[in-house]
């Protein structure tokens, strides 16, 4: 393969982006949160215009790009909005309660104009476009969806992502090899003891006070048993004692992740906050009740398909980052387990005036539906390149 295809479903790409940008003021100002995502696959798919169309994982989509008799190339974007009431002032801003805040309308705008470009010009490997649902919760829809016969009876040979980050910067894209998102899951911690009169704490179990000292307890496990070189996270979000002032409760509740990018540290993680929380619990003569709860696991890049896509990178005269990782999570890790996978960082950033993802302000330009649409033809391209 040479460079003639890239230039070619590049000029058919440039062709196509008006209407992605038009589809992608659409998505945003029409969201759908995680389940409930029916209607943007409908608005997708019509602007795909594809006449094969299987319905998977309840609401997601898969469409072939050019048949799928052979081998395939799998390019995910995700469907789902989040529960956050918008702050962006945009005229395509969400009124709903909901909104796009991590860029998943951008993200499908640019496969809708990648997959019409590809279908333009014809490609010796078709192009399987994947609708996924339910990025943002639980139950994972990347899991039920690479466990459907529509998705299990083809021959995908890579599954290719981009998500937008605003931590590089625009015109940047990261194509890492190895762990670049971690694993995620969710801790609930309940500690139990007997509440009464505050001033008279020595004839209580303060479940309070052996909570935060079962929290900074998890935290040092995760300070001096983790390689200070490798990216481990616990953080608390939510923290519940009823009561008042005065009054020591019965019972206090936290909430919190845990994060890891590498298996090891996330089974040593597992084992030691449990330990180190029901220790502290004891000290305190209270009752603790530790529940974690499985998330999904490390995001793990293909080494030669990151290598090889970043020579498309190049030549599409993309700045390649080869380092960056995140102690975010994805449920992309899960398609690893079909087929060599990849997931790419497209730079959104402008220095400190850049909105977060998540953030009730994230607005990223128009221009980023090509830089990721662009993206993912380098990644498609890698794929292809992959099966000669």
């Amino acid at each position: 393969m040479t460079a003639t295809l890239l230039r070619a479903v590049s000029a058919a790409l440039e062709d196509e982006l008006a209407d992605a940008v038009e589809l992608r003021h659409l998505l945003h100002a029409h969201p759908d949160l995680s389940g409930d995502e029916a209607r943007t696959a409908d608005r997708v798919v019509d602007a795909l215009g594809g006449s094969e169309v299987y319905e998977v994982a309840a609401t997601g989509r898969l469409i072939p790009i050019g048949g799928c008799a052979g081998p395939v190339v799998a390019v995910r974007a995700e469907l789902d909005a989040l529960p956050i009431i918008e702050d962006t002032g945009a005229p395509f801003a969400a009124t709903v309660g909901a909104m796009h805040a991590c860029g998943h309308d951008v993200h499908l705008a640019a496969l809708v104009a990648l997959a019409r470009a590809v279908r333009r010009v014809g490609t010796p490997v078709p192009l399987l476009a994947v609708l996924q649902p339910r990025e943002e919760t639980r139950p994972s829809g990347a899991l039920d969806l690479v466990r459907e016969e529509a998705f299990t009876r083809l021959d995908v040979r890579a599954v290719i992502g981009a998500h937008l980050q605003p931590a590089l910067p625009a015109g940047c894209v990261s194509a890492t090899p190895g762990a670049v998102n971690a694993s995620f899951d969710e801790v609930v911690l309940r500690m139990r003891g007997r509440g009464g009169h505050g001033a008279y704490p020595h004839l209580n179990r303060d479940p309070v006070l052996a909570l935060m000292h079962a929290l900074v307890a998890a935290h040092q496990i995760v300070a001096v048993r983790t390689d200070p070189m490798q990216s481990v996270v616990f953080t608390v979000g939510h923290l519940d004692a009823p009561g008042t002032a005065n009054v020591i409760p019965d019972a206090a509740t936290a909430r919190g992740a845990l994060r890891a990018l590498r298996e090891a540290d996330r089974t040593m993680l597992h084992r030691e906050v449990g330990r180190a929380v029901h220790a502290a619990a004891e000290v305190f003569g209270c009752q603790c009740q530790l529940e974690i709860h499985d998330g999904q696991p490390a995001v793990v890049n293909d080494e030669r398909l990151a290598v090889a896509t970043r020579r498309w990178l190049d030549l599409a005269g993309f700045v390649t980052d080869r380092a960056f990782r995140s102690c975010g999570s994805d449920d992309f890790a899960y398609y690893a387990a079909v087929a060599p996978s990849l997931m790419m960082f497209v730079g959104v950033g402008d220095g400190d005036t850049t909105a977060g993802l998540h953030s009730p302000r994230f607005l990223p330009p128009d221009s980023t539906v090509r830089d990721v649409a662009r993206s993912m033809l380098a990644g498609y391209l890698a794929g292809v390149g992959g099966l000669g």
